[in-house]
């Protein structure tokens, strides 16, 4: 049974889908521990409900992001993760982390990846005006939100949404994406060739 860490910096809405899941038998995993960057969470109430470990690593406790990393990837390396999932992380994973955990940390992402990478991705497609929206699971690289996709979820976006309208209806489509992923993988049926995943077995 993998082991499975979440990385989360506020609401936690994703981790809680993903530790539901897991609940629910869907996915051959454990959720051994959230970690939080930041104190007054909800994402680190909602693991204490679900009797998961929360660590909390205060960004602002530290004189830089390098000392942050080091606290970090020490965290990380006391749980042993056989999977690390970035679930409304709102920070870049230094590289050493990157390349330690290679092919083991995914993300989700609300935007059809490679359009509308980084912060604000919901303005970004409304002020674009595109007709299609929807979000990302992808493995991590040393990129913003440029790793190899996994799988993408879709929807609409009509002429009188806003950020917070789209955000809600990708949310949605987020919580589905994300526990399938991690699903995937636990299954031990997600294979990184160049630029692609190949998904063994039936398509996700």
């Amino acid at each position: 049974m993998k082991r499975i860490v979440v990385l989360a910096s506020g609401r936690g809405s994703n981790f809680l889908a993903v530790a539901s899941a897991i609940a629910e038998g869907k996915i051959a995993g454990r959720c051994v521990g959230l970690v939080v960057d930041r104190n007054g969470t909800l994402a680190a109430v909602r693991a204490e409900r679900q009797k998961i470990p929360a660590i909390i690593i205060d960004y602002q406790g530290f004189r830089s992001k390098d000392e942050y990393e080091t606290a970090l990837g020490a965290a990380l390396r006391s749980i042993h993760p056989d999977l690390i999932v970035l679930a409304g992380y709102m920070r870049i994973l230094g590289p050493a982390i990157i390349r330690e955990y290679a092919g083991r940390i995914i993300n989700i992402h609300p935007s059809l990846l490679p359009a509308f990478t980084g912060l604000n991705a919901h303005r970004q497609a409304i002020e674009y005006g595109v007709r299609l929206s929807g979000c990302t699971v992808h493995f991590v690289d040393e990129g913003t939100d440029t790793g190899p996709i996994i799988l993408q979820r879709c929807c609409e976006v009509t002429e009188d949404d806003d950020e917070e309208s789209l955000s809600d209806r990708i949310l949605t489509l987020e919580h589905e994406a994300l526990p399938e992923a991690v699903r995937l993988f636990c299954e031990g049926r997600l294979k990184i060739v160049g630029r692609r995943v190949c998904i063994s077995g039936d398509a996700a």
